[in-house]
């Protein structure tokens, strides 16, 4: 129906909110309709009752014969009986007679009452009926008629009718009162539904708070009790998280071993060869080198990828990079290096602090081999669309810059521009990959004044 929409995206909340108010109006409804025809019946029953007093009261005067009075024969004591065309009529058909003797009130002004058996209603109780008409000024009357016959063998069909409107008015005011009434009900409902869905789903609330707690890195596990229908998913995702945990511990203990496995043979390869000055020597020293990178670097990416799996860990930012700038300060003191760092206090990393380490240390050790005198680590917090929140960190140096057709290789594994400065040519290429690893990234552009800049998107908190 809507472009987008999936109702397996729609919330429980919204769920159990729009649930109950649909079958709180269907109800609500349902029961409406249900005592409006219920009072209908009722309120029909009450006037019927009051046309067949006025039966009685005829028949009684019929049977003792008293019609004395012209205005009102049979003393039925209602003056809207002699006004014409009141709504209110009563009607006498002697049955037997031909023609058919019929006399009328007053009110009825020359016009006749229809028969309810010739409209093909059945008698209720005996030989009375109850139905509804058009009278002469074509208004909707409630007729009741019943027939009588006397002793000495008379029989009559009294009828009176009575106006229907009394009956719509008094099941209108009741339907107005009852649907107002229903919905100040319905309204009521609402507010406390909502109010229910909102505590039903508090601890789901708290239990998604914890879990974000722990993908932020402020918490480690789910804390807190929980109720029983909630209890054991909280203590799944507990067993789940120590289970991540020995995996990568037993990930990173393999990687240590493997590297102590490999690095031996080839550091004593290499030791052998450096002693000879033969061609197959050199080839030697040449490949086993080639491989000592290749371990070198995939051993740390393998490292690094079990760290970066590490559920609820997070760093601080400022303490790193102040770490990082009194390193490299002595590193290259010969130099005369200005380092210049700018970080907020409160900015974490969702990550390892040794990834981090790592990371800002190749690009400010890459830096410092090419800068002049100054280096610039600034940092800011990146908000992106989707609510999530990232660092730029953005190491700026003013050396000679680098082309722009170089940049991406630069970033490959082993590629080195200038052999004469020293290093592996594995540095940027490490960062990019742990970078990617933890979501982020790494690229290289113009630093303002000259030089590069390198700018590493990471995961934030």
């Amino acid at each position: 129906m809507f472009r987008g929409f999936s109702l397996a995206r729609v919330s429980i909340g919204t769920r159990l909110f729009v649930s109950a108010v649909l079958c709180s109006v269907i109800i609500l409804v349902g029961a409406a309709f249900v005592l409006s025809a219920i009072y209908r019946r009722a309120t029909e029953r009450a006037f019927d009752e009051r046309l067949q007093v006025y039966i009685q009261s005829v028949a009684a005067n019929i049977s003792s014969k008293n019609t004395s009075n012209a205005v009102d024969p049979y003393g039925l004591g209602d003056p809207r009986f002699t006004l014409p065309l009141s709504g209110w009529y009563w009607q006498i058909r002697i049955e037997g007679t031909a023609p058919q003797n019929v006399m009328s009130s007053l009110s009825l002004f020359g016009g006749r009452l229809p028969r309810l058996e010739d409209l093909h209603i059945q008698a209720r109780e005996g030989s009375s009926r109850e139905g509804y008409i058009i009278g002469p000024d074509e208004r909707r009357l409630r007729l009741v008629e019943r027939a009588i016959e006397l002793p000495d063998g008379a029989r009559y069909l009294v009828q009176i009718a009575g106006n229907a409107d009394e009956i719509e008015q008094t099941i209108l005011s009741f339907k107005k009162a009852l649907w107002t009434g229903f919905a100040l009900l319905a309204s009521a409902l609402g507010v406390t539904t909502i109010f229910q869905v909102r505590f039903g789903l508090q601890p789901l609330k708290r239990l998604s708070g914890q879990i974000s707690a722990i993908r932020r890195g402020a918490s480690d596990h789910i804390e807190g009790g929980f109720p029983h229908d909630i209890a054991p998913v909280a203590d799944e995702i507990n067993l789940l998280i120590e289970f991540n945990r020995d995996i990568l511990e037993r990930a990173r203990t393999q990687v240590g071993n493997l590297a102590h496995a490999l690095k031996t043979p080839l550091s004593v390869m290499l030791n052998e060869a450096s002693g000879q000055d033969s061609l197959l020597a050199e080839k030697v020293r040449e490949q086993a080198g080639i491989m000592r990178d290749q371990v070198n670097w995939h051993l740390e990416r393998a490292r690094a990828a079990a760290r970066a799996g590490v559920i609820g860990v997070a760093t601080e930012v400022a303490p790193t990079l102040a770490g990082l700038e009194r390193t490299f300060l002595k590193i290259y003191a010969e130099k005369s290096l200005a380092i210049e760092t700018h970080c907020p206090a409160d900015l974490k990393f969702r990550g390892e602090k040794r990834d981090l380490e790592e990371m800002v240390g190749n690009l400010i050790d890459n830096a410092a081999k090419w800068a002049r005198r100054r280096i610039l680590v600034q940092t800011e917090a990146v908000p992106m669309i989707d609510g999530r929140l990232f660092l730029d960190l953005i190491v700026s140096d003013d050396g000679p810059g680098l082309p722009a057709e170089k940049r991406l290789d630069v970033m490959r594994r082993g590629q080195r521009l200038d052999e004469t400065v020293p290093g592996s040519g594995l540095g940027l290429s490490i960062v990019a990959d742990l970078a990617s690893l933890y979501g982020g990234n790494l690229s290289l552009d113009d630093a303002d004044g000259g030089g590069l800049r390198a700018v590493l998107r990471l995961p934030a908190l």
